[in-house]
C-alpha cells in the first residue's frame, strides 16, 4: 500500500510514502540449525505444550465449576445469586463495603426501598 502521509520535521514538511518511513519486515523467520530467529524449536514446542496443558486443565477447572453449581442448583439453590455472591466474594473488604453502599444509594434512587 502506497499511503502519503506528511511528516513535520523542524517547520517543514515533507510527503513520504509509509514504505519509505517504515520499511517493510520480513515475515519468514531465519531457521538455522534447529533455531527459529534465535529460539531453539525444543524451546518453542516446550511453551506451546505448556500452554496446550494448561487450557485443558482450564477446561477441565470449568466443567467442574458447572457440575457445582448444577449440583447446587438440584438441591434448590439459586445459582444466579450463588455467582453473584462468588464475584462478591473476590472483591477486598473495601470495595465491597463500597458496592453495596453505591447499590443502596441506587436503589434508593429509584424508590426500590
Amino acid at each position: 500500500m502506497d499511503v502519503s502521509t506528511t511528516y513535520h520535521h523542524e517547520d517543514q514538511q515533507e510527503a513520504f510514502t509509509e514504505a519509505e518511513v517504515r520499511p517493510e519486515t520480513t515475515l519468514t523467520p531465519s531457521v538455522t540449525g534447529g533455531e527459529i530467529n534465535g529460539v531453539t524449536a525444543d524451546r518453542l514446542r516446550g511453551f506451546v505444550e505448556r500452554i496446550e496443558r494448561l487450557e485443558s486443565e482450564k477446561k477441565g477447572i470449568a466443567d467442574d465449576i458447572k457440575e457445582v453449581y448444577a449440583e447446587s442448583k438440584a438441591l434448590g439453590f439459586n445459582t444466579k445469586i450463588m455467582r453473584k455472591i462468588v464475584s462478591i466474594r473476590k472483591l477486598e473488604q473495601q470495595d465491597r463495603m463500597e458496592l453495596e453502599e453505591l447499590i443502596d444509594v441506587y436503589k434508593h434512587a429509584l424508590g426500590m426501598v
